[in-house]
């Protein structure tokens, strides 16, 4: 297993970087529909809505920093690819009336409409909830053991007050618990401040904080019963606009990576540009750029709206070619089989019986992987299970065309 990264250093100063560029996009691996409202070369302000979901008007995307679009781009079927801004200094906020969301339906319609919505996952399938989706539990992710990962704690730090203020607000919207899962330490929200408010403690180790096994563990996922997850510092955000009707659109970001002189925290803007970031901290040559972690992260040119990682890699070494006996011998019709063992437990942090877990996702086995609780995990969760096994069949591929083909036969 991956270990344990030492802590950033808590003296380590943050920069504020605003980049240039950003680029509004979608979850990873999701691309809904959208009407777009603006044009290329429209001023907008800093929240404004630029698009909004075609069949739920009320979730918008939003702008997140003062500028002039510069290009947007879309799939087929009006589906959201990017939608480019570029900065301009002087530009407004958007200031909302949050006068409404002293009541659920006021608080609702205030978080989609302000753009909080795509900031919300939920489980099953992933991707962002239906605007009228309730969750029969609401995960607040305090902790993050994922390699380089920045510390939600240091994220927080003077947001307390909205930070509690968010948690009320969230307990409004289910009938369930608030599951506030954080690092051994002082509670982060007092059971009063929260109803129905839970705090787990996860260990220090990846996954052991993993969103997906977390939810696994405590409150499965179901068909019938979806649960959110949340950072911790999202959270936060939302008590920001819940006071002053601003929804913050900054982040802490943990820049780092093999092809970096050094690593850095950055409290930048979401969608920020991941070329900016890295910028004259880069080692000389070639390298590649991904939004997220080392394990779960993804090629991109944007930061994603749910990443709080940047990581650039040096160019893999070119191994020469293998002789032709060996490639021979080594050659298989098959991919090479993945092999159960001790590290895989932990990789499942030992909250699944990672042999017959795995026999169920390379046989396609739905029944079995719904009974052992398939429906609460996501690629993400099964980062580091890909990473000890390192065999050419993904387990990240595996779930996602089982979690698709389940949702396939239940929407029939």
């Amino acid at each position: 297993m991956v270990p344990a990264y030492p802590a950033l250093d808590e003296a380590q100063d943050v920069e504020d970087i605003t980049t240039e560029e950003a680029g509004l996009r979608p979850q990873t691996g999701t691309a809904p529909r959208v009407a777009i409202l603006v044009e290329d070369g429209d001023l907008v302000a800093q929240g404004a809505p630029v698009a909004h979901h075609s069949k739920q008007p009320d979730i918008c995307f939003v702008a997140p920093m003062p500028g002039r679009v510069a290009r947007i781009d879309l799939m087929s079927g009006h589906r959201l690819s990017e939608i480019v801004i570029f900065r301009e200094d002087g530009g407004d906020h958007v200031i909302h009336d949050t006068a409404d969301a002293q009541t659920e339906v006021g608080l609702r319609r205030l978080m989609q409409r302000t753009g909080f919505w795509p900031r919300i996952g939920r489980r099953p399938f992933g991707g962002m909830p239906d605007a009228s989706e309730r969750p029969t539990a609401i995960f607040i992710s305090a902790s993050d053991t994922r390699p380089h990962a920045p510390d939600p704690r240091r994220a927080l730090e003077g947001h307390e007050d909205a930070f509690r203020r968010g948690c009320r607000a969230l307990s409004w919207l289910t009938d369930g618990p608030l599951i506030l899962c954080q690092a051994p330490g002082p509670v982060l929200v007092d059971t009063k401040d929260a109803p129905r408010l839970r705090v787990v403690t996860t260990g220090p180790r990846h996954p052991q904080a993993a969103a997906g096994l977390l939810i696994h563990s405590e409150f499965p996922a179901d068909i019938a019963t979806p649960v959110w997850d949340l950072a911790a510092e999202d959270v936060a955000a939302l008590g920001t606009l819940l006071e002053t009707g601003c929804l913050p659109q900054e982040r802490l970001v943990h820049v780092g990576g093999s092809a970096l002189k050094t690593g850095r925290l950055v409290r930048t803007q979401i969608g920020a540009d991941l070329r900016a970031l890295t910028f004259r901290h880069v080692k000389p040559g070639p390298h590649r750029l991904w939004s997220g972690s080392p394990l779960d992260g993804h090629p991109a040119r944007w930061l994603g709206p749910r990443d709080r990682q940047v990581t650039a890699f040096a160019p893999d070494a070119k191994a020469g070619a293998p002789h032709w006996l060996v490639a021979a011998l080594t050659r298989s019709a098959r991919p090479k089989p993945m092999i159960p063992t001790a590290a895989l437990d932990q990789a499942f942090a030992g909250r699944l019986p990672s042999a017959a877990f795995l026999r169920a996702l390379s046989s396609g086995d739905d029944e079995t992987a719904l009974n052992m609780g398939i429906l609460s995990l996501l690629e993400e969760d099964v980062a580091l299970a890909d990473y000890v096994l390192g065999a050419e069949m993904q387990l990240a591929i595996l779930l996602r065309d089982m979690l698709e083909r389940i949702k396939t036969e239940f929407a029939a």
